[in-house]
């Protein structure tokens, strides 16, 4: 497993880390506990020593796990969370107010449930779970920052950017005022690179490139029969025809890149570790299998120009979360 430092917390994170949304239980179905937490100790034997869940993970189940999984470790394992919306609303809606979604108080009260579910001191990263830009003249969200770091609950703190909308946090970051941004970045949405990787690179602001695997199609194991419980996300994510565009979509990658369908999630995952501005990307894993297999591609390192040039003629405009 290779390192990376994430921006200016000097943090030394795996380039591979550990998504930890799959093991809440609630929204990916068909786990179980004692698979995760196997899973989540085969990950650090393997050196991945960087964890990111969300207070919103199963109303805390996926702090638990990880916070029981990190203390029984022998080596330094950085967590990172989420405060949830106010509002319970994923991505932050246009013209809503930081009052409705990030008050002063809640941010500071979510934090110390995520403490409390995690069982330690201090949280090595904390994030806002969406993003406006038309809260960053506000107070609130600053004044919470500023006093979880200086109370020493939190060591950095950063934001999850909304859902292809990498632009939206460019004032942000160019400000300073946070470490490390997370957005989702892979061959179907390469709209990190242009302007927001450049910046965070200049501004020294750690990034978390989400969502490698575009919620499972670039593993190549979305087919147009393929079925989700009702309640499982992934059920609304590949509604109607879109199981058969992301069908159509990796059949093309596939065929431009003469590969098969078994080097198909290496190949996106290295995408994701290919550029110097990622400190870490963060595949959802719930099996010791997945975990085995992800972890492998830091030693393959990044893709080499060639791969990478044909790879650009893939990117895909299209928003599944709506």
């Amino acid at each position: 497993m290779k390192y990376r430092t994430l921006g200016k917390t000097g943090f030394s994170v795996s380039e591979v880390g550990f998504g930890a949304w799959g093991i809440g239980g609630v929204q990916w179905q068909g786990g179980t506990d004692d698979e995760s937490v196997r899973a989540l100790h085969r990950a650090i034997d393997l050196g991945i020593n960087f964890i990111d869940t969300a207070l919103a993970y199963g109303d805390g189940h996926s702090e638990k796990l990880v916070g029981r999984v990190a203390r029984e470790a022998k080596k330094r394992i950085y967590i990172a969370t989420k405060v949830p919306p106010l509002n319970q609303e994923w991505p932050a809606k246009p013209g809503i107010g930081i009052e409705k979604v990030f008050p002063y108080e809640y941010i500071l009260h979510s934090t110390e449930t995520s403490l409390h579910h995690l069982k330690v001191d201090t949280i090595d990263l904390q994030q806002l779970h969406v993003w406006n830009p038309d809260w960053f003249h506000n107070d609130d969200w600053r004044r919470a920052f500023e006093e979880l770091k200086t109370s020493g609950k939190v060591r950095a703190v950063g934001v999850s950017i909304n859902d292809h909308q990498p632009d939206s946090a460019l004032e942000l970051v160019q400000s300073g005022l946070i470490d490390c941004v997370q957005v989702i970045y892979n061959v179907f949405d390469q709209s990190p690179e242009k302007n927001l990787f450049p910046l965070t690179q200049k501004m020294n602001v750690g990034v978390l490139a989400r969502v490698p695997f575009d919620e499972g199609s670039l593993t190549g194991s979305i087919t147009e029969s393929s079925t989700f419980p009702p309640d499982d996300f992934r059920s609304q994510y590949f509604q109607g025809d879109r199981k058969k565009q992301v069908v159509d979509h990796i059949s093309a990658i596939e065929r431009d890149l003469g590969i098969t369908r078994d080097s198909l999630a290496e190949i996106a995952l290295r995408y994701t570790i290919s550029p110097p501005a990622v400190s870490s990307t963060i595949p959802g894993m719930r099996t010791v299998r997945n975990v085995e297999r992800n972890a492998a591609v830091s030693d393959k390192g990044p893709l080499d120009e060639a791969t990478l040039t044909i790879l650009k003629r893939h990117a895909w405009d299209r928003n599944f979360y709506d």
